[in-house]
Order: C-alpha cells, then sequence, then structure tokens
C-alpha cells in the first residue's frame, strides 16, 4: 500500500515540477519566476519526504528541513532585491 501510494506521489510531485520549471522559462516577470522557482524546490522537498517514507530513513529529514529554509531564505533575499529594484 506504501509503495502504491508513493508511486502516486511521486507522478503528482513529477508533474507538479514539469509545470514549474515550464513556468520558470516561460513567465513574464521577474516575479513569477521567483515564485515558480520557490515552487520548484518545495516540490524537490516534498519528493525528498516521499522518499524518506518510502524508505523508512530519518536521515532525510534532516535534508528536508535544511533545504526548506534554503528555500525560503532564497526566496526572501531575491523578494528583498527585487522590492529594492523598483524603487
Amino acid at each position: 500500500m506504501v509503495e502504491m501510494a508513493t508511486t502516486v506521489a511521486f507522478t503528482f510531485l513529477s508533474v507538479a515540477s514539469l509545470l514549474f520549471v515550464y513556468r520558470v522559462v516561460i513567465s513574464p516577470t521577474l516575479a513569477d519566476r521567483i515564485i515558480a522557482l520557490d515552487a520548484l524546490l518545495l516540490s524537490v522537498v516534498g519528493g525528498v519526504a516521499v522518499h524518506a517514507a518510502r524508505t523508512g530513513e530519518a536521515a532525510y529529514l534532516d535534508v528536508i528541513v535544511v533545504a526548506a529554509l534554503l528555500a525560503f531564505l532564497g526566496t526572501a533575499l531575491v523578494a528583498r532585491f527585487v522590492g529594492r529594484r523598483d524603487r
């Protein structure tokens, strides 16, 4: 049961990641690209979480926390840069 659920989750995350990559490439503004890139990073974090659930390894949880924190900080820094650039 866990195998099938994680396979479905990987499928949805893969489709979402492809759509986010498309949005990063096609976006008209820098802010749209930043949001799409942040969502892409969070879908990668979700993929690592699904892999951790599938394998039962607790070591991946540290990776998830660090990656999510870096994604948040990166988005906050770029948003601050864009905010200053618009002035």
